[in-house]
């Protein structure tokens, strides 16, 4: 599908040339998002090489998001929508695939199972926390915000947390590789994939020859399991583990880092959350809310059909964005503004929506809530320790770094 769609292909909707792929200072993808969604409805995006449709109003997005028949699965990234089919599961599967694949992987991500992981969660954070305050400054998104949920993500498939290194070195590099498309990052991606695939195939192989509890451990289930009497084959088993890896440690990484960014500066929210921890829930939903783990999920067409005047093609990419619909004045009442009092507060897209709505959100509520009380107990009052300006990574968001300092 080319860019360069005509007046006629569009039917009067908009061209957008805004490329969500660079980088940008922390908050400037929100300004943006902000602005396009309330220039158009519907637009079309000639910034990659296919351009795709955006729907960033909230009605649009859930309506999309509940209509799979029409907006698939089968290509998850708007920006290329070219991803071999199958390649991250369950994620590009429509049903009744998907929903059988999730009822395998459900009971590891149910809030009964959450509970059992909490103490590990409540010892790691308190150990990286313990280790950080002596010295009176971190590089936040290093030395705690994305090796705090990699130990965590690995505990959960039992795995060794001493391996989280590696996965912190070529997670980035595969993020980086799916919104650069410069040769460099483009080796460097496919080396890391190479990397975690080959890493999930020894860890598969020796499971398949001394299988655990299938109940406690997520590969021994997979390679038990059967969906329609067929066992999954191998390459999907690496590929799900692939998949968890990728969505289970990213999100959550950015997720603390906006919010320390945003309570580092606004100390009397942060005095608030310090005085009462029992708001921390509510807060984290908010934060969620504002500044989207996921700022949009990709999908293509599968028939044509007019969306709200655009005449959208089958094959069509289209930009479904979460980011931008949690935002949406019509929806939350001054959406740029905190407020963990709102009336409709969970119901942002900060996990997505419909059949694909996040697997991992109760566990990702639970690690941030353990995270940020430990924080804060113990490092209450903290600042930027930079005057240079914070930046935050194009494609999926996530601070590219952020130096906090406070008084041993």
């Amino acid at each position: 599908m080319s860019p360069a769609k005509s007046e006629l292909d569009l039917g009067g909707c908009p061209v957008n040339h805004t490329d969500y792929r660079l980088d940008a200072a922390a908050g400037d993808h929100f300004v943006l998002i902000d602005a396009d969604r309330e220039a158009a409805r519907v637009c079309w995006n000639d910034s990659t090489e296919h351009g795709f449709w955006m729907l960033n109003r909230y009605d649009d997005v859930l309506e999309a998001c509940q209509t799979p028949e029409t907006f698939s699965n089968g290509q998850i990234n708007a920006f290329d929508p070219t991803l071999p089919p199958r390649a991250i599961l369950p994620n590009q599967l429509d049903q009744p695939e998907h929903v059988k694949l999730r009822k395998i992987l459900n009971p590891f991500f149910s809030p009964a199972a959450v509970q059992r992981i909490l103490p590990k969660a409540q010892e790691r954070a308190t150990a990286l926390v313990l280790q950080t305050k002596p010295a009176g400054r971190c590089e936040f998104v290093t030395d705690f915000a994305i090796q705090y949920p990699t130990e965590l993500f690995l505990e959960l498939m039992g795995l060794p947390i001493e391996d989280g290194a590696d996965f912190i070195v070529w997670n980035e590099a595969i993020f980086r590789g799916f919104f650069d498309t410069s040769p460099e990052a483009k080796r460097e991606n496919d080396a890391a994939l190479s990397s975690i695939l080959a890493y999930f195939e020894q860890r598969v192989q020796e499971r398949s020859q001394d299988l655990r509890d299938p109940e406690l451990d997520i590969i021994s289930r997979l390679l038990r399991a059967e969906i329609d009497g067929v066992p999954i084959p191998r390459a999907e088993v690496l590929n799900i583990c692939f998949t968890l890896n990728l969505a289970g440690l990213d999100t959550t990484r950015s997720g603390l880092g906006y919010v320390h960014h945003f309570l580092a500066t606004h100390p009397d929210v942060r005095a608030q959350l310090v005085a009462e921890p029992d708001r921390w829930p509510k807060a984290i939903e908010e934060f969620i809310r504002m500044s989207g783990l996921i700022i949009a999920s990709g999908r293509v067409v599968t028939q044509d059909v007019d969306f709200h005047g655009a005449p959208m093609k089958a094959g069509d990419a289209v930009w479904m964005g979460f980011a931008g619909a949690g935002r949406d004045p019509r929806k939350f009442d001054h959406p740029t503004e905190y407020d963990m009092d709102r009336p409709n507060l969970n119901q942002h897209f900060g996990f997505g929506a419909g059949p694909h709505r996040c697997i991992g959100m109760h566990l990702a509520r639970a690690e941030m809530a353990i995270a940020l009380r430990t924080w804060h107990e113990n490092i209450p009052d903290y600042w930027i320790d930079t005057d240079d300006p914070i930046m935050e990574r194009g494609g999926q968001l996530s601070l590219k770094r952020l130096p906090l300092a406070w008084t041993p």
